[in-house]
């Protein structure tokens, strides 16, 4: 587990590393980089997580289970804010089931910590979390990423997920999410691609949700502009920083 610069958690935590390429908001995935970063420091548990293609490191299919990190969040006693596999998707088809559930069997002997999994795959996060959690933990917080219409169905598996809150992340943004339905939906994230090969966001995608947010009365957070330099377009919308999280967050 380690502190983190992500602006909407404190703290990253990853039992499992590696995953594949689905959509294209996986095209420019930081994980990649980082993985094979990792693996060249000699780093046992990205070994031959990632291969090179076109130039790039992407994702070559494998996945790792870290047993070890298991105990890890009981140990933390000060309470955090935990982003769970920032460096991997949890339901990844290769990660079993079992796994799954000593993953929720460690942030439930952790109860001083809000963990916050973020997935691609909400359909198996709805089957998988009805199996092992079907009474919903208070401080687990469950979200999918979705990045252009294409992919607003995910909305509707995470709605039918047990979850005490449940999120959406629309980053990075590639395009309008104007299909979207945020009912039911606590938090939405925002934010556009950084780094070399990023993609413009539009700032009429980002007013779209912003209206959206307004009506379903989910909390609203923007993290950023993106770009290839992320800190130079800052994280300002509408002249203010938006920093909204949902009224269940932990102080």
């Amino acid at each position: 587990m380690a502190d983190t610069s992500i602006e909407w958690t404190d703290a990253t935590w990853n039992p499992v590393a590696g995953c594949a390429i689905i959509t294209p908001g996986c095209t420019n995935c930081y994980a990649m980089r980082m993985a094979a970063r990792l693996e060249a420091m000699g780093v046992e548990k990205y070994a031959g997580l990632t291969r090179k293609s076109g130039g790039r490191y992407i994702w070559s299919g494998r996945i790792t289970l870290d047993e070890a990190s298991l105990v890890i969040p009981a140990r933390w006693r000060k309470p955090r804010k935990i982003f769970v596999n920032s460096m991997s998707d949890l339901f990844h088809p290769d990660v079993p089931t079992d796994f799954i559930g000593r993953v929720w069997d460690a942030m439930a002997a952790a109860p001083q910590h809000t963990f916050q999994i973020l997935t691609k795959r909400p359909e198996r996060m709805r089957d998988v979390v009805a199996e092992v959690a079907p009474q919903p933990l208070p401080h687990v917080w469950l979200g999918t990423s979705v990045e252009d219409d294409a992919v607003v169905g995910r909305l509707d598996d995470l709605r039918e997920t047990p979850a005490a809150v449940r999120f959406v992340s629309f980053e990075p943004l590639i395009g309008s999410v104007a299909s979207a339905d945020l009912a039911g939906i606590d938090w939405a994230i925002v934010g556009g691609e950084s780094g070399p090969r990023s993609r413009p966001m539009d700032e009429e995608w980002v007013d779209e949700i912003y209206g959206m947010c307004a009506e379903s009365e989910t909390a609203f957070f923007f993290k950023q502009w993106g770009g290839r330099n992320k800190k130079t377009a800052g994280r300002d919308f509408k002249g203010r920083t938006f920093d909204e999280m949902p009224q269940s967050a932990v102080a």
